[in-house]
């Protein structure tokens, strides 16, 4: 009875056939002995090169279990929103729009390979690049007005899709630059906060702080539908119900405001011309809605610029007190909101994210409204402002100014209150000293 191993060799040498050198045997293929050698053929070579490919590409190997629910897992896999979209549109060349004139962040850092890059991107929701561009482009600001970012998103996922125009957004306003491995922190901590209640009343003739929030698995104010809008104000009632539980107020819908009375200044007959030119204002008043508390210490506007933000306005200039108010009914509303299981939108990267790259990290305003006669005069006003990293804007009064925070990421909401409470304390220096027709060299502050 044969080995296996001469067994083997006996049915390898009807293909192949031994040749003996003087240091190994060898086998050479049974044709290559009458075939003389020769060049292939461009024919040969093509075969060749199929069988190498054949063995180079193996077809995976298939499994019952897999053959069965594949069909199953693929119908799960989400198709690309741009495929459902039929939109007549030409080459991102001929559609880029005209910037010239326009003064805002987005027209800063858009070009066509920018707009090219993201021509045929879109979201979950159905938001596409235009529809992020579009509010710069209804309102382009001035050379000579503050600076805007002229781009809001239509849901969360904007700021993920479209995050190399966003960041570099955020980065011209914000003067901060997006990084993924830096986390932007949230400190609602009213006590960290030093001063806001000794400011010099001579001066200063109020305050108001206010903070913005987006509602998970919704699309934002600017994006969504009538449905959303209303799921929202449902939303928004349950959980306003539950803080009026601790604090007592009223839910007033955009009709309830119109009948209000006029001493409690909550007339409303038309939106700002702002919401109309970002497209906030579609289908104006339906489930826009103002909850006030009944002591008037704070207001929650619902579906306004964004899904939730929360005002505390003083007319004593308390700025701890409106931010403390702030700060204990944002927390109540984020555990009220999580307990219907939907919770405010946080990224690590972005802090809390809302429509407007102006305020996302952690959304929130401080405004003192101080009285200057010298200081906007001063050539040395903005350079002031910048170092404070502050913003400045006329009221509608003469001599009052409404001062606040530029940015809103990068730093915590204490942080950012605080750069507002010792801002307008210098602020108010400032102003004395020119008063008193004295330099203000040394009150410059250095680059913070």
């Amino acid at each position: 009875m044969m080995r296996p191993l001469e067994l083997f060799i006996a049915l390898l040498s009807d293909f192949l056939c031994p040749v003996v050198t003087s240091r190994c045997t060898f086998f050479i293929p049974v044709r290559a002995q009458c075939t003389p050698l020769s060049h292939p053929t461009t024919e040969e070579k093509e075969r060749m090169w199929k069988r190498k490919k054949e063995w180079l590409i193996k077809p995976p190997k298939e499994y019952p279990l897999e053959t069965k629910y594949k069909p199953v897992l693929e119908s799960l896999i989400p198709p690309d929103p741009m495929s459902k979209l039929k939109l007549k549109r030409r080459s991102p060349k001929e559609e880029f729009p005209s910037l010239d004139g326009n003064y805002t962040c987005m027209a800063r850092v858009l070009d066509l390979h920018m707009y090219t890059r993201q021509f045929n991107r879109a979201t979950e929701n159905g938001v596409i690049f235009d529809d992020i561009i579009r509010p710069g482009l209804e309102d382009p600001g001035t050379n000579t007005g503050p600076l805007t970012v002229g781009c809001t998103a239509g849901d969360a996922q904007s700021y993920i899709l479209f995050c190399d125009f966003f960041d570099r957004v955020i980065e011209a306003y914000h003067s901060y630059k997006v990084l993924g491995h830096e986390t932007q922190k949230s400190d609602l901590n009213y006590d960290n906060l030093k001063g806001g209640d000794d400011f010099d009343r001579s001066y200063v003739v109020s305050c108001e702080v206010s903070a913005s929030r987006c509602i998970e698995d919704f699309s934002f104010p600017t994006h969504c539908s009538r449905g959303e809008r209303r799921q929202l104000l449902t939303l928004a009632k349950q959980a306003l119900d539950q803080l009026s539980e601790e604090l007592p107020g009223r839910l007033y819908s955009m009709d309830d405001l119109n009948q209000a009375s006029e001493d409690q200044g909550l007339i409303l007959d038309a939106p700002p011309i702002t919401l109309m030119k970002t497209g906030v204002a579609r289908d104006w008043p339906d489930a826009r809605a103002l909850w006030m508390s009944k002591n008037g210490s704070l207001a929650v506007w619902v579906n306004m610029e964004d899904h939730l933000k929360l005002v505390s306005s003083r007319s004593d200039a308390n700025l701890r007190e409106a931010f403390a108010s702030v700060c204990i009914n944002l927390l109540k509303l984020e555990t009220i909101y999580n307990k219907l299981r939907h919770s405010f939108i946080w990224k690590p990267y972005l802090g809390w994210v809302v429509s407007s790259p102006a305020e996302v990290g952690t959304g929130l305003k401080a405004t003192v409204t101080i009285r200057l006669i010298y200081l906007p005069e001063h050539k040395h006003l903005d350079k002031i402002l910048d170092r404070l990293r502050l913003r400045m804007e006329a009221d509608n009064s003469d001599e009052l100014y409404k001062i606040s925070n530029q940015q809103t990421i990068g730093l915590t909401e204490v942080e950012f209150t605080q750069l507002v409470v010792d801002g307008v304390k210098l602020l108010i220096r400032i102003e004395k000293r020119l008063e008193n027709n004295g330099g203000i060299d040394d009150l410059v502050p250095a680059h913070k």
